[in-house]
Order: structure tokens, then C-alpha cells, then sequence
């Protein structure tokens, strides 16, 4: 048997609970976007009930650790079709057995979610690291991103506390929302025609989304699924020309000169650099700019 379920983190649990209610036997966990077709095999479509996610949720929560849950949703932002089948096998194989099931990395999707939940801190390490703001004219700090999984809701927290003092918008380009900091609080934005800061000026109030991935996560989660912290959307119009700030060539270009200024060339290690800077990342950074 087949379960389709939305993609959100809310269907998924709520394929855990409908698998444990009807007992099936075997099921294959596909997403409708990943869906075809099978005239040969049955299929149930899984509808997201919130009460039957948290409760399946809350007894995660009393069977696995912090770091255990955190695994968990750092895998269903990884957004890989594989994963949610991993995610799936991996609660109701928590479920089915004692407590401390999940150090047996004999068992496939214990280690699946291990290694998918690795790859993804990695990626959230290397957006904090190689993230790079361009100053706008209205006093906005800008950064547009496409990173390989969806790790916005795991640095929000990081950018927050570090730049507290200034307004800035991070925007995934791949997914097509971005977080907008305005000096109080983070809240979540979509744009149009997004591909540059020059598409930036200013925002409107759009109608109130709930956020689909709307379980509350405990430990240390960066309070992205919180029900109690809803995100409002909101929708970045009126394209602009020229909207960078007026320093902001001036501030570039002093960068790299303070770059190039600390490089030493005969100590140059091009294959060491690349293995701590990979190239998918230069875009991101002002010094490995030709441009301004």
C-alpha cells in the first residue's frame, strides 16, 4: 500500500498515526508532488488532523532525547524524497520498540536520518559562515540565498541574536520565502520577481499564513514550527533600480582590499581553500566577486 501525504511535517506524522490505527502491513510513503500512478498498487490519502500530529509528536518527545528530535526535523528539512520514507520507517520503528531503539545504527533508516541530519547542520554552519549582506537604500541589509536544504528556520536564531541592531532580509531564492528582521521580531516574507536586491523596496501586508509546518519543536529548534508563533506573510513589491545603498560599492571594495591585503601569496593552498570554501559558495561572498 501507498500513503500520500502533502509534504508537510504535520501529514507525516499524521501517516505515523494512521499506519498504527489501520496496521496495514507494509507501506510505501510517497509525497503527492512525487506521486505516479499505479493501477497495481492501493493508495490512501493520508489528510493532515492536528490533534492526531501532536499526539504522535509528543510521543516522540517521550521517546527520543533532544538531539534525537532535532535529528528528526533537520532530515524533514533536507526535503529529499528519500527522506520522508526514512522519517517515516524511523518513527514507527521507535514506536514498535524500547526506549534507546534509536542507537541501533544496524537499523537503515536510524542511520539514514543520522547522515541526512548531519549533511543538513553542515548546511546550516556554512550559510552562517558564508552569508554576505549588501546594504540597501532605505537602511535594509539583504542577502539572497539557494542553499541545497531548506535551512532558514535553523539559523533564523543565529542572525537574530547577531545582528539585533540591524533590519535585514534573508531570502532563499530556490524556495521563495525569506525571513524579514525588523528590530523586534523575525517574520516570514515572499517576494516577487526576486533575484537581486535591485527587485527590492519595500513590503505589504498580504493575508494571514499559517505556517504548514505548524508542530511546536522542542529543543533547541529555533522555534520555526511553533503553533503559538505564527508567521505572518508578507509580500515584497514595487521592483526597484539602483537600490543599493550609496556606500555600499565603497564598503565592497574596502573588503577586498582588506582581503587581498591579508593574503599571502606564496602560502597560497588552492586545493585546502576550496575544501574549506567550496565554490558552490563564492556567489555569496564579496571578496571572490569580479564585479563593483
Amino acid at each position: 500500500m501507498i500513503y500520500l501525504i502533502d509534504g508537510s511535517l504535520e501529514g507525516l506524522l499524521c501517516a505515523v498515526f494512521e499506519w498504527f490505527e489501520r496496521k496495514p502491513g507494509p507501506v510505501i510513503l510517497k509525497t503527492v508532488q512525487h506521486y505516479q500512478p499505479d493501477a497495481f498498487i492501493q493508495t490512501f490519502q493520508v489528510d493532515n488532523d492536528l490533534n492526531k500530529a501532536d499526539r504522535v509528536w509528543k510521543g516522540l518527545q517521550r521517546k527520543l532525547d533532544k538531539r534525537w528530535i532535532r535529528h528528526f526535523y533537520c532530515t524533514f528539512l533536507s526535503e529529499l524524497p528519500e527522506a520522508y520514507s526514512s522519517l517515516f520507517e524511523f518513527a514507527c520503528y521507535i514506536f514498535s520498540n524500547p526506549p534507546g531503539a534509536e542507537a541501533n545504527y544496524g537499523n537503515a533508516h536510524v542511520l539514514a536520518l543520522s547522515q541526512t541530519a548531519h549533511k543538513v547542520e553542515r548546511e546550516k554552519h556554512r550559510m552562517e559562515a558564508f552569508i554576505r549582506f549588501e546594504h540597501t537604500a532605505d537602511g535594509m541589509f539583504y542577502c539572497g540565498i539557494d542553499p541545497d536544504f531548506n535551512v532558514l528556520p535553523l539559523i533564523m536564531n543565529h542572525f537574530k541574536n547577531r545582528y539585533a541592531d540591524q533590519r535585514w532580509i534573508i531570502y532563499d531564492l530556490k524556495r521563495h520565502y525569506g525571513l524579514y528582521y525588523d528590530l523586534h521580531i523575525v517574520e516570514e516574507i515572499q517576494m516577487k520577481n526576486v533575484e537581486s536586491p535591485e527587485n527590492v523596496e519595500n513590503i505589504e501586508s498580504a493575508e494571514h499564513k499559517e505556517n504548514p509546518q505548524s508542530i511546536q519543536i522542542p529543543g533547541n529548534l529555533e522555534g520555526a514550527c511553533s503553533t503559538e508563533n505564527e508567521t505572518t506573510s508578507k509580500v515584497w513589491s514595487k521592483p526597484a533600480k539602483n537600490i543599493r545603498s550609496d556606500k555600499e560599492s565603497l564598503y565592497a571594495m574596502l573588503w577586498k582590499d582588506y582581503f587581498k591585503s591579508t593574503n599571502i601569496v606564496a602560502r597560497k593552498n588552492t586545493k585546502l581553500h576550496i575544501q574549506h570554501v567550496p565554490k558552490r559558495y563564492w556567489k555569496y561572498l564579496t571578496e571572490k566577486r569580479q564585479d563593483s
